[in-house]
Parts: C-alpha cells; sequence; structure tokens
C-alpha cells in the first residue's frame, strides 16, 4: 500500500476511534443524568426543598460527584417533565407539588396491577457505586462511600415499553426476589470492606440458601479481614440442607 494511502487509512481510523469515545461519553453521560434526575425527582416528591428551590448547578454538582454538564441534562430532564422551571435570578424552582393520593394504603407495583397482568423485573445494572451526599445522609454512611447501585426494570406482560424504572441505593438488597438477592450479594462482594463485610455478614441470615452462599463466596474477598473470617466461622454452621454453604465458607477460611 502507498504510503499516501496508509497515512489516510490510519487518519480514518483515528477519526472513528475518536467518534466511537465521543458516543461512549454522551450515553454515559445520559445515564449518570437519568440516575441524578431520579434522585432529584424523589426528592421534590417528598418535599425535601421545603422553599421550593433547588440548590445550585455547582452545589449539585458537587454533592452527587457530577460534572455540571450532567447536572444541566438532568434539570432539562426534570424540567421536560414539568417538576421544575428555570427563573432568571432565582434559579431551578420546583413547580410540580406532590398531591394526595386518598387511598386508604399503599401497594406494590404487582398487586395494584394483579388484574392487568404479570409484572416482571429486570436488572439492568447492579453493582457498588460511590454514594453521593444525599444518599449517604440517608443510609449514614460516610459520602463516596461505596453502597449498592440497583437499576431494575419492570414491565406488564412482558412488553417491551417500560412499565417503570427503579434506581436504589441500598447497603444491601432486600428484595423479594431471591434471585435479585443473589446478585447484590454478589456485587457487594467487589464493594470496599468497610461496607461490604457488615452487609454480608447480616446477609447470612437471609431464608434461601442460595443468597446465603452467593454471601459467602462475596466474604472470601475479604478474608483478610477479622470481621469476614468471624462471618465466615459463623457460616460453618449454616443450617443449608445441601451442606454448600458450610463448605463454601469452611474453604473460605
Amino acid at each position: 500500500m502507498p504510503a499516501a494511502d496508509r497515512i489516510r487509512d490510519h487518519a480514518g481510523q483515528g477519526a472513528a476511534t475518536t467518534v466511537a469515545a465521543h458516543r461512549t461519553r454522551r450515553r454515559l453521560r445520559a445515564d449518570q443524568a437519568r440516575q441524578l434526575a431520579d434522585l432529584l425527582r424523589h426528592q421534590i416528591l417528598t418535599a425535601a426543598f421545603p422553599d421550593g428551590t433547588l440548590p445550585h448547578e455547582t452545589t449539585l454538582a458537587s454533592d452527587y460527584r457530577a460534572s455540571r454538564n450532567t447536572v444541566r441534562q438532568a434539570l432539562d430532564l426534570l424540567r421536560a417533565e414539568g417538576l421544575v422551571d428555570r427563573l432568571p435570578g432565582v434559579g431551578t424552582v420546583v413547580v410540580a407539588r406532590k398531591y394526595r393520593h386518598g387511598l386508604d394504603r399503599l401497594m406494590g407495583l404487582a398487586e395494584t396491577l394483579r388484574e392487568h397482568g404479570q409484572v416482571t423485573n429486570e436488572v439492568r445494572t447492579m453493582g457498588p457505586a460511590p454514594a453521593p451526599a444525599p444518599v449517604a445522609e440517608r443510609l449514614r454512611v460516610p459520602p463516596g462511600a461505596d453502597v449498592l447501585y440497583i437499576e431494575r426494570l419492570r414491565r406488564l406482560n412482558g412488553l417491551p415499553l417500560p412499565l417503570s424504572l427503579d434506581l436504589t441505593y441500598s447497603e444491601a438488597s432486600a428484595d423479594p426476589a431471591w434471585q435479585v438477592r443473589v446478585g447484590a450479594a454478589r456485587a457487594l462482594g467487589a464493594a470496599g470492606a468497610a461496607v461490604a463485610v457488615p452487609a454480608l455478614a447480616k446477609v447470612l441470615a437471609d431464608p434461601n440458601a442460595d443468597v446465603r452462599k452467593a454471601a459467602v463466596l462475596a466474604l472470601t474477598r475479604h478474608a483478610g479481614v477479622d470481621e469476614a473470617r468471624a462471618a465466615l466461622a459463623t457460616a460453618t454452621a449454616d443450617s443449608d440442607a445441601d451442606a454448600d454453604v458450610r463448605a463454601y465458607a469452611a474453604r473460605g477460611l
């Protein structure tokens, strides 16, 4: 291949790589903006901003460890929903309030829609993530500490359009679906020992043996920590009928 053609080919590959990287960054920022919008929406609907004004973009960026562009994109999503608006000289203000629903009790989504079909759950993302300041305050952990982040998509009768998108931050999953709890225990294994070990020790009391086994396997990643070894020692006396939990715990020690 002539040198000029090689140069053009290399330049073309470089341009393609740059475009792909730009698209990836843009997609990641969109995901982060959507997650931030969900957190802010929850605060708006629970009257977390009593004066009706959201913190400045710089404050939001610092509290949620996000870029200014991500914050602006999240606020744009909330503005499109009619929840907030921008007022010159004032900032971002709440324009939609939460109204009382008048129901005698709250029901889960599956219970509410039982007559319309089956609600299914799809876990899209699960893993350790740094806790934004408001989340850390609710969970009583230091800002930036590793917590479990779960993004779950719900569908009705398998329809391709999402019924709801739940974003959850927690120290450990207490989801009613044991499969989700298994995934949560596995994800916690990748978190820092300060967060993972106490949470996984609690998971050892889960009624499902598969969940307890996942917790034991996750604890073995922190076998050098005294608290993890103590939890594994407890698991060697587990009531698992198939003895898998006890065997994995003994192996971890």
